[in-house]
């Protein structure tokens, strides 16, 4: 017997609903992984392939300071990523601007020894006036980077404090500027830490603080008695080049550089926890995972699914080793003890985790350190008094 039209249509028309219905949810992901790429596209397909639910996309959208453009384009022409990777100063202005999910009822839905797991600072960092937007994956910390060898050869022991530092600088310099100083907010952040001192208090910069002066006028003193070169960040090419012919030794850098670094040519290189002063502590450097504003309940259950297979501790062990990052969660370090024992100067970014602090909040302070940078710049250079340049970067702050 022949089916009538009207019901071979309606028959039709069920499977192709059933077939739209089963296909899986699309969770665009943007990150800043560019040397990594492939690490996190293989990610992204093991995921793909344990479920038929979700199919994350994952495209590498350019470096830290690249992405924010590109973000706010997506954002204006109404196609945003669903999650995106946030670098932390970049993650609270989203934050202040209203662009990411808060993320509150995911949160109570984990469980809790899996919030537990991760260190402090880590976890803090993706929260705003106690509200969850973030959730964590990539994480460094600043470290001293320095050439094991020339070091050696001069007699000198890796410094553990700034006043170390500085001395032993001034007394291996022999015609070479043994610390290279970068015009990096982060790192100086660090600085300032280490005396006790903070660059934002209640939300607001206090850029030009005593501490803020002593720890700048340091950097200063060291390009003027020649024992310190000053860089900015966009000079990176040729602060290696110098770090290669034995021009600079030393350098504070996030432990991520730790891949770049190796390739840096005749030079045995070493690492050490990043020196103290008062207390040792550090900023965390890194990203949180993001969902943005307009994602569907679908694509948000989606983003979540993929960062908790991210957080798995094999894959977290893997990534550790593949990016030299640090692992979120403190169980994971157990399984990377060989690891570890077979690269010794990686390990010591992990040895400062349990001294480590969020970064500045303040969702204007992404803008706020582009200042705090060129007066690092304009000290270091000798343009300005350290006094002079914080108090200028501190009065475009307030405006």
């Amino acid at each position: 017997m022949k089916r009538s039209a009207p019901l071979t249509t309606a028959l039709l028309t069920l499977s192709l609903l059933s077939s739209a219905s089963a296909a899986p949810v699309k969770v665009v992901f943007w990150h800043s992984m560019e040397g990594v790429k492939d690490v996190v596209a293989g990610y992204a397909r093991d995921f793909n392939a344990t479920q038929d639910l979700y199919d994350v996309v994952p495209a590498s959208v350019g470096n830290y300071r690249e992405t924010p453009a590109k973000l706010q384009a997506a954002i204006k022409a109404g196609n945003p990523p669903t999650l995106f990777q946030a670098e932390f100063t970049y993650f609270n202005k989203l934050v202040g601007d209203g662009q990411l999910v808060n993320l509150d009822k995911y949160e109570a839905g984990l469980d809790g020894g899996l919030v537990k797991d991760f260190y402090p600072a880590v976890w803090k960092a993706g929260e705003v006036g106690g509200v969850r937007y973030g959730l964590p994956w990539n994480v460094s910390t600043p470290v001293l980077f320095y050439n094991a060898g020339a070091l050696r050869q001069a007699g000198a022991s890796v410094p553990k404090t700034w006043t170390e530092l500085e001395a032993t600088a001034n007394r291996i310099r022999a015609g070479r500027r043994p610390l290279l100083t970068i015009a990096d907010a982060w790192t100086f952040e660090a600085l300032v830490s280490t005396r006790g001192g903070h660059l934002v208090v209640n939300g607001k910069p206090d850029f030009d603080s005593a501490v803020a002066v002593d720890a700048l006028e340091q950097l200063a003193r060291m390009v003027r008695n020649d024992s310190a070169q000053a860089r900015t960040l966009g000079e990176a090419v040729g602060a290696a080049f110098d770090f290669a012919r034995g021009q600079n030794l030393m350098v504070a850098a996030s432990i991520a550089n730790w891949t770049d670094f190796q390739k840096i040519p005749f030079v045995e290189l070493g690492a050490a926890q990043f020196p103290c002063e008062k207390v040792c502590t550090v900023p965390i450097g890194g990203a949180n995972l993001g969902i943005v504003k307009g994602a569907s309940a679908q694509e948000q259950a989606g983003a979540l699914a993929f960062w908790k297979f991210l957080m798995e501790p094999a894959r977290l062990a893997d990534w550790v080793k593949n990016t030299a990052y640090v692992t979120p969660r403190k169980s994971v370090q157990a399984s990377l003890e060989g690891y570890y024992a077979k690269n010794p100067y990686r390990k010591a970014a992990y040895d400062q985790m349990d001294d480590t602090t969020p970064r500045p909040t303040a969702p204007d302070y992404y803008v706020w350190q582009r200042y705090l940078e060129d007066a690092i710049h304009k000290a270091s250079t000798g343009q300005m008094t350290a006094q002079a340049a914080l108090q200028e970067a501190q009065r475009r702050a307030s405006q």
